[in-house]
Parts: C-alpha cells; sequence; structure tokens
C-alpha cells in the first residue's frame, strides 16, 4: 500500500513553505511516528512523520523546493515495502538532482532554477559557493537563489564540477533558466568540499544544518565544527549560532575587521554595506501595504498602574503558592481587553470584501519575541479563562515561542493583538494593525511621572497606551470609548470581578 507524504495544512497568512531537510532517502526503511522531513515556513519548522511502518519510496521534492499546502512530496510504501524496490533505486537517482537523468562520468549537465512558485516571477542568485573548476561532492549546495519568500539552495546532482557559471550573483533569474554547466567525474576532495558542508560532517551528518542556519554561518563568517548543536539529534539551531557569536564578540568583531581594512588612524570608523535581501525588501512592502490597505488611525491614553502593582505586591505570593505560576501584568491586561471587546463588538470585528464580519468568541493574539522574529500565537477564548489560566496559556505561547514548537493552530485566527513593547523600553508607539484584524493595542514602559491627584502632585506609575485601529469600521467614538474601559478596568480591577 502506498502512502502519500504530504506537505501538512499551512496557516491562512503562509503561503507556503520550504523543504529544509530529508531525514530519509528513497529505499530506507522507517518506524511509524519517525520524522521524514523538517518543512519551515516564516514561523515555524513543521516536522512530517512516518503514518506506519515501511519503505520510502520516492521523493519528490528535494531540499531548498518551494512547497505548498497538502502538496504531495514523497510516498511510503507501508509493510515490509516489496513495491518500493522496484521505484527505490529510480527515485533514488533522481533525488537532488537538477535534470531528468542520472548524471554520469563526465556526463554534461545544466544547473538550472527551481521551479518558483505561481506568485514569484522571478529570483535573484545570491550567493555562489563554488568556482568554475573547483571539485564538488554530490549533494554539495552550489548556489543560493533568493525569491521574495525563501532562499532555495541548488545543490550538486553528483560528484563533478562546474565547468561555467552562466548567471553572476545579484543577477536577475527566471523559473528553470540555466545558470552554469556542470561536468560529472570523480568525487571531490574532502579538502575542497565547501567549508560548511564540510565542517558539519564533522558533526554527523550534513544534513544536520537546515537552510536558515546555513545562511546565518555563511553571513556570520562561523565554521559550524566549532558550535556544539543543542538541537533534535545534535543539530545546530539558529539559537546555538547566536550564543556563539555573544559568547565570542570580540573574536567575530576582529575577522570583519579584517575583511575591511580602513587607512591609518580611522580603525573606528569602519562601515559594512550590504545589499537588502529579496525577503526583506518584502517585509517592507508587506508592513507598508498593511498601512496603505487599511485607514489606520491611532489613539492615545494613560493608565495608572498603581492599584494592579498593589494588588500584585499583596497578592503574590499566595497566587504562586496556589496556581504554580506567578501574577503578572498580561493577565490584567488580557482581561480588561476582552471586556472592552464585549462593549464595543466593532473592534472586535473584521471586514470581509463589502460585509463587517461580527466575531462572537473573543480570541486574543499575543506579541511575543523569539529567536526567528516577533509572533502573534493565539489565546482562544479569553472570556472563559481565569487569571490564572491566562498566566498558563501566555507562559505555554512563550516556551514554545522560544524553543521553536509553536504548531500552525496557535497562529491561526485571532481577533484582537496585543503588543508590549514596554518590556524592551519602549515609552511610546503607534502599532501596525496585524490584518485581517481591526485593531492592535499597544502597552508601554511603565514609568514613574508626576501627576495632579485632588489639587496635589504624586508621582504614580503611569503607562501609555496606544490603540491603532481601522477607521473604516472603527469610529472615534468607539476606539475612544474601547480604550477609556481598557483603562479604567486597570485603574480599578475589582471591576473586572464585579462585571462593571
Amino acid at each position: 500500500m502506498t502512502i502519500e507524504i504530504k506537505v501538512p495544512v499551512l496557516p491562512e497568512s503562509v503561503a507556503d513553505a520550504t523543504i529544509a531537510t530529508w531525514h530519509v532517502k528513497p529505499g530506507d526503511r522507517v518506524s511509524r511516528d519517525q520524522n521524514l522531513v523538517d518543512i519551515e515556513t516564516d514561523k515555524v519548522v513543521l516536522e512530517v512523520v512516518a503514518e506506519a511502518d515501511g519503505i520510502v519510496g520516492e521523493i519528490r521534492e528535494q531540499e531548498g523546493a518551494t512547497v505548498l499546502a497538502e502538496q504531495v512530496i514523497g510516498t511510503l510504501e507501508k509493510g515490509d515495502g516489496a513495491a518500493a524496490t522496484n521505484t527505490s533505486n529510480e527515485a533514488a537517482s533522481a533525488a537532488q538532482s537538477n535534470s531528468s537523468t542520472q548524471s554520469s562520468e563526465g556526463e554534461a549537465v545544466d544547473i538550472t532554477v527551481p521551479v518558483l512558485p505561481e506568485s514569484v516571477a522571478d529570483a535573484t542568485i545570491a550567493t555562489w559557493h563554488v568556482k568554475p573548476g573547483e571539485a564538488v561532492s554530490r549533494d554539495q549546495n552550489l548556489v543560493d537563489i533568493e525569491t521574495d519568500k525563501v532562499v532555495l539552495e541548488v545543490v550538486a546532482p553528483a560528484d563533478g564540477s562546474i565547468s561555467e557559471i552562466l548567471a553572476d550573483e545579484g543577477a536577475t533569474v527566471n523559473a528553470e533558466q540555466v545558470i552554469a554547466k556542470f561536468v560529472a567525474g570523480a568525487a571531490a576532495p574532502a579538502a575542497k568540499a565547501d567549508a560548511p558542508a564540510a565542517a558539519s560532517a564533522d558533526n554527523g551528518d550534513a544534513d544536520v544544518l537546515t537552510p536558515s542556519v546555513r545562511r546565518l554561518l555563511a553571513e556570520k563568517g562561523v565554521d559550524p565544527s566549532s558550535i556544539k548543536g543543542s538541537g533534535k539529534g545534535g543539530r545546530i539551531t539558529k539559537e546555538d549560532v547566536e550564543k556563539h557569536l555573544q559568547a565570542a564578540p570580540a573574536a567575530t568583531s576582529a575577522a570583519k575587521s579584517a575583511d575591511a581594512p580602513v587607512p591609518a588612524g580611522m580603525s573606528d570608523r569602519t562601515e559594512k554595506r550590504v545589499p537588502m535581501t529579496r525577503l526583506r525588501k518584502t517585509i517592507a512592502n508587506r508592513l507598508l501595504e498593511a498601512k496603505n490597505s487599511t485607514a489606520m488611525l491611532t489613539t492615545f491614553n494613560e493608565v495608572n498602574m498603581k492599584p494592579i502593582m498593589d494588588l500584585r505586591s499583596q497578592y503574590q505570593d499566595v497566587f504562586e503558592k496556589r496556581h504554580g505560576i506567578r501574577l503578572g501584568f498580561m493577565s490584567f491586561y488580557v482581561k480588561a481587553v476582552t471586556e472592552a471587546l464585549k462593549r464595543y463588538p466593532e473592534v472586535n470585528a473584521s471586514i470581509d470584501g463589502d460585509d463587517i464580519c461580527y466575531h462572537n468568541y473573543f480570541d486574543i493574539s499575543i506579541a511575543v519575541s523569539t529567536p526567528r522574529g516577533l509572533v502573534t500565537p493565539v489565546l482562544r477564548d479569553c472570556d472563559s479563562l481565569s487569571v490564572a489560566e491566562i498566566e498558563k496559556g501566555i507562559k505555554d505561547l512563550a516556551i514554545k515561542g522560544r524553543d521553536g514548537k509553536l504548531s500552525m493552530a496557535d497562529l491561526q485566527g485571532g481577533n484582537f493583538t496585543i503588543t508590549n513593547g514596554g518590556v524592551f523600553g519602549s515609552l511610546m508607539s503607534t502599532p501596525i494593525i496585524n490584518p485581517p484584524q481591526s485593531a492592535i493595542l499597544g502597552m508601554h514602559k511603565i514609568q514613574d511621572r508626576p501627576m495632579a491627584v485632588n489639587g496635589k502632585v504624586e508621582i504614580l506609575p503611569m503607562m501609555y497606551l496606544a490603540l491603532s485601529y481601522d477607521h473604516r469600521i472603527i469610529d472615534g467614538k468607539e476606539s475612544v470609548g474601547f480604550l477609556v474601559t481598557v483603562k479604567e478596568m486597570l485603574e480599578d480591577p475589582t471591576r473586572l470581578l464585579l462585571d462593571v
């Protein structure tokens, strides 16, 4: 029985994904639930496991390929894999190849740009890792090709060498365009293998490096053999590389300085110019599009945090002893926002074409900073959660984000977003709406400020609130009323208990 190996369902905001690492090859015997392949999206790395015991038949999409949700990327023969034995040799010979047939000794092969997604018109040659005449090994990365969404790696179809490079770094290329000529030959000597592949072999297997890790190692000029991987099977993660760089800033700085010598007496006046990547350009364009496609406006207020701080000081120890978790500020923010969303349903709604969709549930996205960037996992049904349940839910999401274990279900949906720039010291900001949501609330740094209270000046811990909203659906009255409600709930938390 043949089982199709498919890409998992992707969240609504993720159009496609990248094959990061195949852990098996055609003909390999695998066990049920064994990890077959890692698939990388903009936010998380997904593991696709075997549905049953069997033998890997065909691998249809190679590492670096851009794939869509539920796309078939390989096959698995259930049981002893009798049917697979007829096709495994053929599939193995086709794997990791840029031509329809496997290269033989001395055969010339065209190196072509991989097939691009429908929404991607062209790509850019980012980095050639080899030079003409340089011996390479089968599956060694030859060139990085950057699209608007991902970086694709094109690997050697066999042992041999590049005879001619037809498209230099920085060139714009199209799908299936020939960018180099390759000649199959003898195996490349170990000394001539590319540095990242050779170094990672010392760690056990070149496959332990995902494309994103390889790019980071190349950008920072780090030898992977000097890093001990903490990931599954000894895999080096981006966090491992970042920790290594933090531990040896002097060495890294010296290496960069050596690459860019400057005139005597001006050693402290260096600069580095790096072209903006296509991915960064796309992020910039999408942020700009979010601002231009919504009638976004921001309204501000401020809140006296002393009542909540006093409440936390009074009950912190009892709360932690009873519930096993510390009492933070975010649970109060979520409770106050949930109550305000009940009173102002427009803020909890979204625009769908010419319709307004009002949501009768309260799923709140919480901005979480991770090593991969800022993500917004969703805390669901906040109206039915206690303060302790909210604190535990936020902690679980933060840990998942830190460890790169956020699932697609964690990231899907959400009617409203809370972002807390105050943890980084932000005093005031204008957050950008997370479409298709209609509003986002920014919390900021709590800072002691002199305030007039009953005709006297008092020093109080104050925090600015910023609500960015889509003026097409939310009027000024609703936006100000919403923010005032949040302020009142935070300044008098008893209201949350009495529902007043």
